[in-house]
């Protein structure tokens, strides 16, 4: 049996040991309904860096980032997010989730069996993509991020 320690240890030990892969196309495409029945087209949020964040309800470093992504996306108005809730469970468990754990910027699930096409399937959890103004991948974080490393990435250094 699983301990909530364990399943965390498990996702940081898989996130610090697989890197992101680099074959997904240079302006990935990204085009899903959100928990709230809204549409996020990523094309339409060029000018902006954007935050592209698989996570899942059980993964503890991704609840842990989620608020820090959150208030990092409210205080750069040139910097937005998308949430992709990596997760199997039925959409009402992950609404219950979110509204536990709100965050500033849209939630969508991506299932298993039908993964985002332009995007590399994590090979860890949480795994974040940021998206330059002009939709070309800036960097790719297997691991938990911060608003330090989102900054500094957005800076270039």
């Amino acid at each position: 049996m699983f301990s909530i320690h364990s399943s965390a240890a498990l996702a940081l030990a898989l996130a610090i040991s697989v890197p992101a892969r680099a074959d997904m196309p240079a302006v990935p495409r990204l085009h899903v309904t959100t928990l709230d029945g809204k549409t996020f087209d990523l094309a339409a949020q060029r000018g902006k860096w954007v935050v592209v964040n698989y996570w899942a309800t059980w993964c503890v470093p991704c609840i842990k980032e989620m608020p820090d992504i959150s208030r990092f996306v409210a205080s750069h108005k040139n910097v937005a997010a998308i949430g992709l809730a990596f997760d199997d469970s039925a959409p009402a468990d992950i609404k219950a989730f979110v509204a536990k754990h709100p965050v500033s910027y849209p939630i969508a699930q991506v299932t298993l069996d039908k993964p985002v096409k332009d995007f590399d399937e994590p090979r860890g959890l949480p795994t974040t993509w940021l998206i330059r103004p002009d939709g070309t991948v800036a960097k790719p974080f297997v691991g938990p991020v911060t608003a330090a490393l989102l900054a500094a990435a957005i800076k270039g250094k």
